[in-house]
């Protein structure tokens, strides 16, 4: 049985050249950071991480917050086109 396999996988250069620059702080390589990752996957059976959505901005959050007021009926207006609910969208984040 071989001691080693390979394993090949496409990245983003700047994000390569990034983490290379991390791991060497820490005297590693990416096969070891790699090596180390699915070694920590085995133990703990998922991913050695929890994996959350970033939080929303602002506008995201009042667009969330719009739509749901719409279903609602609770909506002081509804925006009669997409770039209305835009226009509307973006006035209520400054305020």
């Amino acid at each position: 049985m071989a001691k080693t396999a390979n394993l090949n996988i496409r990245i983003d250069p700047t994000t390569k050249e990034a983490a290379e620059n991390l791991f060497s702080n820490f005297g590693i390589t990416i096969t070891d950071a790699v090596n180390m990752f699915l070694y920590q996957s085995l133990l703990t059976g998922g991913l050695p991480f929890s994996v959350k959505m970033p939080p929303s901005n602002a506008t995201t959050l009042a667009a969330m917050q719009a739509i749901e007021d719409m279903l609602n009926d609770k909506a002081p207006s509804s925006p009669q086109s997409v770039d209305d609910f835009f226009k509307e969208m973006e006035l209520n984040a400054h305020n």
